[in-house]
């Protein structure tokens, strides 16, 4: 079959993606094997594909959000059953969807109704996974006395999805932030309650809305550069959840408020051997909502084809660091 790979980690001026053939994805006992018919494009894929090279002899196939059709299920696989539509995420130490077919684990894959796009359901599981767990942990719920959430980024993938399912599936006060018009437009759309700028001092821009200190921040880029003014911020006993690689920190004023930190991997619980089931099932309720009207897919750009120019187009607006929503690519 076909797929997009590389071999050595590279920047996006020296894109290094092509179109190969692989060999069919062997399938294990648990496993589906999904025909993709749409994928979702991710900042860490991004940061892997600048960071990762195969070991000698191999390549790398990125590629860990997807929609598509079953057409093979493992002994072990139920609930799903071929000609199924669905979509996924997968398990970072296997081959990606960035191809025709994927093995997948049957446990973080979700059906999904006629009525939803392979386009549009491409679009969510990523970001409906990492947001929710990083707002919920393993919980179904928000932490005790959590009233209002401030998410950094919420025109991104993540903060889209964390600012839709606050509003939807909590009672809490939503503060997103955002920095030029189309992303605030996109922002309070979603659900968010106020929106502020990240590039302002965040504080003021709270105190002059009325806002008191934060009860759980979600910040989905740039954290480590941030910390100081998370602080600032959030009350004591607060909570900060983070969805990316901060750096090294100096924890001390956060000992000072005593602050709960959260760090949130999507792919830690299939990796550790946690349970992966409960990632269907969030992405089950994500795409009845969605069908319901209740929440809605965050695909703003979509580009056609399995080939290296989608790709490394997909890869420039993820880096822009300006595209607003996920960018989807159809096969």
């Amino acid at each position: 079959m076909k797929a997009l790979a590389y071999e050595r980690a590279h920047l996006l001026d020296a894109f290094a993606i092509d179109l190969v053939d692989v060999a069919e994805p062997r399938l294990r006992a648990g496993d589906l094997l999904v025909e993709v018919r749409a994928i979702g494009i991710n900042p860490g894929e991004a940061a892997i594909r600048r960071t990762r090279s195969a070991p000698p002899g191999g390549r790398v196939v990125l590629g860990w959000e997807f929609a598509g059709v079953v057409v093979a299920t493992g002994p072990a696989a139920t609930g799903f059953a071929v000609g199924d539509r669905v979509m996924g995420t997968g398990d970072i130490t296997r081959d990606g969807s960035w191809a025709e077919r994927v093995a997948v684990d049957h446990r973080v894959v979700a059906p999904i109704a006629d009525e939803l796009t392979f386009a549009d359901a491409a679009s969510l599981p990523i970001g409906v996974l990492t947001a929710w767990e990083a707002l919920v942990r393993d919980g179904d719920a928000l932490p005790p006395g959590v009233g209002n959430v401030l998410v950094v980024g919420a025109a991104g993938g993540v903060g889209s999805m964390a600012t839709q399912l606050l509003a939807t599936w909590t009672q809490a006060f939503v503060i997103g932030t955002a920095s030029r018009p189309e992303s605030r437009e996109w922002t309070t759309a979603l659900g968010a309650d106020l929106v502020v700028d990240h590039h302002r001092d965040l504080a003021a821009q709270l105190r002059d809305a009325g806002v008191g200190p934060v009860d759980l921040v979600l910040s989905t880029s740039d954290t480590g550069s941030r910390l100081t003014s998370y602080v600032e911020l959030l009350r004591p006993f607060g909570h900060l959840s983070f969805v990316d690689a901060p750096g090294r920190w100096d924890l001390e004023a956060v000992a000072v408020r005593s602050l709960s930190l959260h760090g949130e991997m999507v792919f830690s619980t299939i990796v550790t051997g946690g349970d992966a089931a409960r990632q269907g099932r969030i992405l089950a309720r994500a795409a009845g909502d969605v069908v319901a009207g209740r929440l809605r897919p965050i695909g703003t750009t979509t580009l056609q084809g399995l080939t290296p120019e989608a790709m490394r187009a997909a890869h420039t607006l993820v880096e822009s660091g300006r595209s607003v929503g996920k960018t989807v690519i159809t096969l």
